[in-house]
């Protein structure tokens, strides 16, 4: 008893319904955890949030006391009860829209504090008192003048008078040219679904043009949804779309970085992905050339430094090292390639005899390759980009001697098939001109592990299809020369086709 006496001025005991809890006094919320957690699910707001922060349980549930009492209609014979001043302009608002931004809802309520002398639990009774027969009562609160300081550059005041005009018309549309701004906007409002709809607008409208800035807002507001879908678009276009313009330059390199470790990277072959990485340092390196370089000035320009060490030994070069360490050069199999990766002087030497000793071991072991075991991260991929257009769509690899045919083919307007079919050197076009270059397998069976995935971009949204991994031995002969069959069913176009190849040991 003397030690509740002691404590007294500190707790109080408080009989709430059927318990008789201890409980803080001048604690921001009536009733014990268990109705406050009921009142937050009611209220749709997060129990920790509101333990943290107990004014805004207040605050939301005015938000939903004005939202039940108000309606559009009549707001029409409402006078404005607040003026806000921001950006050097006067805004005229009404209470019920004011509630959906719950900045303005702070700056209102403080500014109501500071005039009446009320706390938020007073305010909210005086409305709870007001009933939807009432709503065209004059409010019980004078007119406030509140102001807001705005610090962030993409906010314009366009963008901004669209965003206040969305508190009044959720069927405002969202240009994808001012997407960012009211995004932005959105963001410093706290308006939650105009932010959603402005991240929803972003990610449909992705372009080589506008990639950067996107990625750059969805990190700088930590939207995830919206860098994921950056990272995504990136992977399905950096190749085939960005590798041929110069927006490439603008690629930020943790982009660039996360699309180049990503599995689901699509490339034509891996060459292709290392000419495109190479078009990005030539494009960091040349910040005024407007024009696109053809691949013989890349190769002169990375020529043209000391052959003392290479180029991603020097200082200029040190910093772009993890992107380069992300590509599967055992994947550049072809000779003229392999020639053309020497000749820059652009990778470390001990890079090259590593790729080559592999090289050399699979060629004395029919193509077996001991040094690959993820088929996802280590996998030979080649790629088929199908158009719209096309009924039919192939194209001719040779690994290590041994050729492959991959195709598509258009049943109907939604409906495809894509595999992949073992071929003799003798049904290609030129095969003699194919001898003098390139390894040729006399071997009847080749064992083959492999991976077929199409992805295709519909509403904003990738479609994946994808084979699981298969391990299959392709001879010369129906039907041990084909592949396992993806059958696709989408209304995109066009779609991505990768193919992940590895010979295990056999």
């Amino acid at each position: 008893m003397k030690m509740l006496n002691m404590n007294k001025s500190r707790l109080e005991r408080r009989i709430v319904g059927s318990t008789n809890r201890w409980r803080f006094p001048k604690e921001p919320f009536s009733g014990d955890l268990l109705a406050l957690s009921q009142m937050c699910n009611a209220l749709s707001i997060d129990l920790d949030d509101a333990l943290k922060h107990p004014s805004r349980l207040s605050i939301s549930k005015i938000q939903k006391l004005f939202s039940e009492n108000f309606n559009n209609q009549a707001i029409q014979s409402l006078e404005p009860d607040v003026i806000l001043e921001c950006l050097g302009f006067k805004w005229e608002l009404h209470q019920p829209q004011l509630f959906q931004s719950e900045t303005l809802a702070k700056l209102y309520l403080g500014a109501l504090i500071q005039s009446t002398n009320r706390s938020l639990g007073e305010m909210n009774k005086t409305m709870q008192a007001l009933s939807p027969g009432k709503a065209k009562e004059k409010s019980p609160f004078k007119k406030m003048i509140i102001s807001l300081r705005i610090n962030d550059p993409s906010v314009t005041r366009v963008a901004f008078a669209t965003a206040l005009k969305n508190l009044y018309i959720s069927e405002v549309e969202i240009n994808a040219d001012d997407a960012m701004a009211v995004l932005a906007s959105a963001n410093i409002l706290q308006f939650s679904s105009l932010f959603q709809k402005c991240v929803d607008t972003m990610i449909k409208a992705l372009t080589p043009s506008n990639i950067k800035n996107f990625y750059l807002a969805g990190c700088r507001y930590k939207e995830e949804q919206l860098t994921k879908a950056c990272e995504k678009w990136l992977e399905m276009n950096l190749v085939p779309l960005l590798g041929t313009q110069l927006h490439l330059r603008h690629i930020p390199q943790d982009l660039l970085q996360k699309v180049l470790k990503s599995p689901r990277l699509f490339t034509f072959s891996e060459f292709h992905l290392l000419k495109t990485l190479l078009l990005w340092v030539y494009l960091q390196l040349n910040r005024n050339i407007q024009v696109i370089p053809i691949n013989e000035t890349l190769l002169t320009y990375f020529n043209s430094f000391s052959k003392e060490s290479c180029f991603l030994d020097r200082d200029i070069g040190y910093g772009w090292i993890s992107l380069f360490l992300s590509l599967r050069l055992h994947s550049i199999t072809s000779v003229k390639d392999l020639e053309e990766l020497r000749n820059i002087n652009f990778f470390p030497t001990s890079w090259l005899i590593r790729v080559t000793a592999n090289h050399y071991y699979s060629l004395e072991n029919g193509g077996d390759m001991v040094h690959l075991k993820d088929l996802p991260t280590q996998g030979v991929r080649f790629g088929l980009l199908f158009n719209k257009e096309y009924t039919t769509h192939s194209k001719t690899i040779s690994i290590y001697g041994f050729f492959f045919e991959l195709k598509g083919i258009r049943h109907d307007t939604t409906s495809y098939s894509f595999y992949m079919q073992r071929i003799r050197h003798t049904d290609l076009e030129s095969p003699a001109a194919v001898c003098e270059r390139s390894t040729v397998s006399l071997r009847a069976e080749r064992l083959v592990r492999y991976e077929i995935r199409a992805q295709a971009l519909v509403n904003g949204r990738w479609q994946e299809f994808e084979t699981s991994q298969i391990t299959q031995k392709f001879g010369f002969i129906k039907p041990h020369c084909k592949s396992h069959i993806l059958k696709v069913q989408s209304v995109g176009a066009p779609i991505y086709v990768s193919f992940a190849i590895i010979f295990p040991v056999s």
